[in-house]
């Protein structure tokens, strides 16, 4: 039987007294990359958070590698091998950009990619080396962001936005990085609403609304459903 890298069944989350996931169920295999969809507050972040235990209260089960995380600390959780990028990308900015890059704690078992191999995957960040993380581009910062998580030794990734803001062809640079990391098995969760990007690479969307999954996309199904899927995400 196959170990998934996640599995999660009926969560649900609060944020203090705000209820915002009403019985969450999705399920990844290793070396899957899978898309959350959904429109703003529709809860796909808060899935990401709910993973690690970033949120309030949690009920329900998440599995990562077979082994419960609900009533672990978020320190516990991330040393199953879980890399988080969240939206605001976290950056140290006062740091130069290969600071950045020598800062991250192991996690996992995984073998954590050298700086060598990050500044190939990423020949921006190589040029930018000596320069203070808050003088990056938006791009380079997004770039630094996904290269602190590679650093870690982490297998499951979760990328929350990666793309938001970001000139087309950073978001053309981001779709081989992410390519390039499936290709070396890792399993990759975005959160994503630029639906044209998450589409080249998902092997399964996940569509949220109001806390719960209302639509499960597999590849082979994507061109049937886009009709469907616009109306869902209003785009």
């Amino acid at each position: 039987m196959t170990v998934l890298a996640l599995e999660i069944d009926h969560l649900n989350a609060w944020y203090g007294e705000s209820h915002v996931l009403h019985g969450i169920n999705l399920s990844v295999k290793k070396g899957e990359v899978v898309c959350l969809l959904g429109r703003n507050g529709a809860g796909r972040s808060t899935t990401l958070r709910s993973i690690l235990g970033l949120v309030g209260n949690r009920t329900g089960s998440i599995k990562v590698n077979g082994q419960e995380v609900i009533g672990m600390p978020t320190y516990q959780v991330a040393q199953l091998g879980i890399g988080y990028c969240p939206e605001e990308r976290g950056i140290f900015t006062s740091l130069s950009c290969e600071q950045n890059l020598m800062l991250p704690p192991k996690v996992g078992d995984g073998v954590a990619m050298s700086v060598e191999e990050i500044y190939q995957m990423f020949p921006n960040l190589y040029e930018r080396r000596s320069s203070p993380g808050g003088k990056l581009s938006g791009g380079e910062q997004q770039m630094l962001a996904i290269a602190r998580i590679l650093r870690t030794g982490a297998s499951l990734l979760l990328l929350d936005e990666i793309t938001e803001g970001l000139a087309p062809v950073i978001v053309q640079k981001l779709t081989e990085v992410v390519r390039t990391l499936k290709e070396r098995g890792f399993t990759v969760i975005l959160v994503e609403q630029n639906f044209r990007f998450a589409s080249k690479l998902a092997d399964r969307n996940y569509v949220i609304e109001h806390g719960q999954v209302v639509k499960t996309v597999e590849k082979h199904e994507l061109e049937a459903s886009q009709e469907e899927l616009k109306t869902l995400l209003g785009v």
